[in-house]
């Protein structure tokens, strides 16, 4: 059972997603809140699995709070569900350890297929905005080494196993992926595992 604790200021949205929800199997609103230090009380004494949050909230902002819960309990996994679809907004959302990020518009089907995604401690981010943010191969230029590495995290090794597969040093395959990332102007280790996942690139 996927345990979900909503924030939004506005009721009559949390009511709609509750009641989307409800009719979804293996899922639980166990909470509601309508700003941001009611949600992170919440939080607090009920541990979700999940918590989707807007960004704009009276107290503590969502970007604030996601940061806290995140330092709290690395463990939960926040979905930001917002009207805002600027850069700074997504990347602070992003950098705030957010796990994914809907659009309000989006339909609550894309919500459900989110919230699953994201309970696996995968990324999920609107399509509107991963294709506002993603990078086409002619912007990219990967080394052969570089996509080699790229297709074996996509595959789920560690460094220490590219390395030894390679025979080359673990520090060197840790170098290669911090290119990598810088490269494709993404945001961590979580980003490069779903980028090599998905298959962005030609191998």
């Amino acid at each position: 059972m996927i345990r979900i604790v909503i924030a939004e200021d506005h009721q009559a949205l949390i009511d709609g997603i509750k009641l989307a929800l409800e009719y979804e199997e293996g899922f639980s609103v166990i909470g509601e809140a309508t700003d941001g230090e009611a949600l992170l009380d919440l939080v607090r004494k009920k541990q979700p699995d999940i918590v989707i949050t807007d960004i704009r909230m009276p107290k503590c902002d969502g970007i604030t709070a996601t940061r806290l819960i995140k330092k709290e309990f690395p463990n939960i996994n926040v979905i930001a569900f917002s009207m805002f679809e600027q850069d700074e907004a997504i990347l602070q959302m992003k950098n705030a350890g957010a796990s994914g990020y809907i659009m309000k518009n989006s339909s609550l089907k894309k919500l459900i297929e989110a919230i699953k995604v994201v309970s696996k401690n995968l990324l999920f981010f609107d399509d509107s905005i991963v294709a506002k943010d993603a990078l086409t191969k002619e912007e990219i230029i990967l080394s052969s080494r570089e996509k080699e590495i790229l297709k074996l995290i996509g595959e789920g090794k560690t460094s220490q196993e590219i390395a030894d597969m390679l025979f080359i040093g673990k520090s060197t395959v840790d170098t290669h992926r911090k290119n990598i990332i810088k490269k494709m102007n993404i945001y961590g280790k979580t980003d490069l595992i779903r980028f090599a996942v998905e298959r962005k690139y030609d191998f």
